[in-house]
């Protein structure tokens, strides 16, 4: 007697943009969806941080930081929602600005929530290494830690792990030096 298996089509980047608009903020990982929940405040907070120190950064040095929600979009099937993203000058001065971005960012920041915190440490991870995106951080507010991974190969390497009064030094964006502390503008109680 054969095995009978459920089949999950794969969805791609085209059928995400033809579905109906419901709000909600979707994830592909090989076809796979992942509904992104919606974040807290003290998440937004510190997102908020991070992307305006490195608006400041791209202001002195070139290069443009955005901030979720926003598609990137490395296949057909593997499209991400980073929370905030940085990309060099050379790459920034490819992107469209109303097209989807295809251009692998420099810099790819996930802040922790409950409920994408396994995501963003196993295979959001994965998936931007896979891409070759050159540094990934991970803020996580509630310890008020942040976390640098950076490329070796075909994944990543914890470069630097921080809290409290510490300073975090960017290998992919030179001369980027940030107090942790000013990351996080809510610490737990």
């Amino acid at each position: 007697m054969a095995l009978v298996s459920t089949v999950h089509p794969r969805v791609s980047y085209a059928d995400l943009q033809q579905a109906p608009d419901d709000g909600r903020r979707y994830e592909l990982y090989d076809g796979e969806v992942f509904v992104v929940p919606a974040p807290f405040r003290r998440h937004q907070r510190t997102a908020q941080r991070i992307h305006r120190l490195l608006e400041r950064y791209a202001e002195r040095h070139g290069g443009e930081a955005l901030i979720a929600p926003i598609d990137i979009v490395f296949s057909p099937y593997d499209v991400v929602q980073p929370d905030v993203v940085y990309f060099e000058l050379t790459k920034a001065q490819r992107l469209k600005l109303d097209a989807p971005i295809r251009e692998v960012p420099t810099l790819a920041v996930e802040v922790l929530s409950e409920g994408t915190a396994a995501n963003d440490r196993g295979r959001k991870l994965r998936l931007l290494a896979r891409f070759r995106v050159p540094e990934y951080w991970i803020a996580d507010p509630t310890t008020c830690t942040l976390a640098i991974f950076t490329l070796s190969g075909k994944s990543y390497h914890l470069a630097q792990e921080a809290a409290g009064r510490d300073t975090v030094r960017s290998t992919a964006l030179p001369n980027l030096k940030i107090p942790v502390s000013r990351l996080f503008p809510d610490p737990p109680a």
